[in-house]
């Protein structure tokens, strides 16, 4: 049985590993906890995770309401660092981490959320694809500073 929460600070070494895990590389634990204060103080983000029955984070999304100020002036979310361990997939955790921070959209009057996930990962793009994500509606750009 999963339960899915709120991250907390206590829960920020085991969330260095599983981004770890998604991007490859390690994280900076002081400037993470440092940021971490920031975020866990702004309503705009939403920072959840997925623990199993050892209280262990197997799983993980951040959620961020964005104001819009075109057409009917309705805020977006974005999503990042959509992250569920190898060894816990296809059990659920990401199902109910995506159908909770709908909710949060939801409540907070989001049009729609985005996000975008790197082309060589095949196996999260099924996933999101079998959630209700369109492909192909958009076309995504990124470029690093």
């Amino acid at each position: 049985m999963l339960t899915i929460t709120f991250v907390s600070s206590s829960d920020l070494g085991q969330l260095a590993l599983l981004y770890e895990e998604l991007t490859g590389t390690k994280t900076n634990m002081v400037l993470m906890e440092s940021l971490y204060k920031k975020i866990a103080n702004n309503t705009d983000y939403i920072l959840i995770g997925a623990k199993d029955e050892e209280q262990r984070l197997v799983g993980s999304v951040m959620g961020i309401v964005c104001t819009d100020i075109v057409g009917e002036c309705k805020p977006f979310m974005v999503l990042e660092n959509v992250i569920v361990s190898e060894k816990n997939r296809r059990q659920g955790a990401g199902r109910q981490l995506v159908k909770y921070i709908e909710n949060c959209a939801r409540e907070r009057n989001c049009y729609y959320i985005m996000l975008v996930s790197l082309l060589k990962r095949k196996e999260a793009h099924a996933f999101y694809k079998s959630i209700g994500y369109k492909l192909g509606v958009v076309q995504g750009f990124k470029k690093y500073l």
